[in-house]
């Protein structure tokens, strides 16, 4: 059957159309998210003084404290924690030819986890402060995240060096993770039976991932990392389409697996440290949000990727909004709410494995 000179150019101008809109839908969705999750609490703003407030125009400065002291920062850790997540777990998916594969199968937040009951166990990182509500506060936050990244990135460092003793086949690194998550999680076990009553609470307390608790100093590490790791991404879309294909058809297209490998794992693990270190524990983002963008725009990672990107810090930030106002005016952390999304997802996945 033969087409004619314009047609095939046509057919493939109208499927990069439609794929473009749905990114383009995506981020439209994610401003007009943002204005209305800053709208949304228990003291609530008009969206309109809302945008007036963010281009700059003086309302009112209880608005001011509002937006600018605190739900600002907590959406906008949203997304660039949804955005991170996200674009980790779709290249990692990618490289381990794995649809389980996510920065949480590979023990990157177990390691985090145990860093941070670390912290608080050892290095008394933690108190009970006398409030109304008698919260438990991490008295050196920096201190915390800095021992909790520091075995993120430990974690990351054992899975790249077996991968190299063993050959990086995504069946080596899949069972690394797990070995590691286990490891780890004893350990945060055997620090939690000899702390007391402070320390326990002090340690639970951070392990449940909140976006309320990043400053503006601590969303722009994130930011930075976020972007350059996700730029790097971007810019391997087509390396990651022609390992899909399989290592072989890879190295005979000129890609060259095993480094490519090892460095997307590597970074994918060095971004989820950091947005762990300083959230805490937000479950199932990057292995729910790159299944539901694969099912809409398909697995081209020159699309995936930043249809990745957009969808996960759109749907982390409708769940810190919802999570927000569920019990107005307490809140409560968005990991619980991913939780009960993503877990009903992972069983799915589990059983559509099984049958096929």
């Amino acid at each position: 059957m033969h087409f004619s000179d314009g047609q095939v150019p046509a057919e493939y101008r109208r499927y990069i159309g439609v794929k473009l809109l749905l990114i383009g839908l995506a981020g439209g969705l994610l401003v007009l998210g943002l204005v209305v999750s800053i709208s949304m609490g228990a003291a609530h703003i008009p969206v309109a003084d809302v945008g007036r407030t963010l281009m700059g125009w003086a309302v009112s400065k209880r608005y001011d404290v509002i937006i600018w002291n605190i739900r600002l920062p907590q959406a906008l850790s949203a997304i660039v924690a949804g955005a991170g997540l996200s674009v980790a777990g779709a290249v990692m998916q990618s490289i381990l030819r794995n649809p389980l594969g996510s920065p949480f199968t590979l023990g990157i937040s177990h390691a985090a986890a145990f860093g941070a009951a670390f912290s608080v166990m050892i290095l008394g990182g933690g108190i009970m402060a006398s409030t109304n509500a008698d919260a438990v506060n991490i008295t050196n936050p920096y201190l915390t995240t800095a021992v909790a990244f520091f075995f993120s990135l430990a974690a990351a460092g054992v899975i790249v060096a077996v991968s190299r003793l063993r050959g990086s086949t995504p069946e080596v690194m899949i069972l690394t993770g797990v070995a590691l998550g286990a490891l780890f999680t004893a350990g945060t076990m055997f620090l939690q039976f000899f702390a007391d009553d402070v320390q326990l609470a002090a340690m639970v307390f951070w392990t449940f991932g909140d976006t309320a608790r990043a400053s503006w100093s601590e969303l722009g590490v994130m930011t930075a990392v976020t972007v350059v790791t996700s730029l790097y991404f971007l810019a391997n879309g087509w390396n990651y389409n022609a390992i899909d294909a399989g290592d072989e058809t890879a190295k005979g297209l000129g890609v060259r697996v095993d480094r490519v490998r090892l460095i997307g794992m590597m970074l994918a693990s060095m971004l989820t440290a950091v947005i762990i270190a300083f959230l805490g524990i937000i479950g199932f983002v990057g292995l729910v949000v790159p299944h539901m963008v694969r099912r809409l725009i398909g697995s081209d990672h020159r699309f995936l990727l930043p249809g990745s990107i957009l969808a996960g810090g759109l749907l982390l930030l409708a769940s810190d909004t919802a999570a927000r106002l569920i019990l107005a005016p307490h809140m409560l952390p968005v990991s619980v709410l991913t939780a009960f999304l993503g877990a009903p997802v992972f069983i799915y996945l589990i059983i559509r494995g099984q049958r096929r």
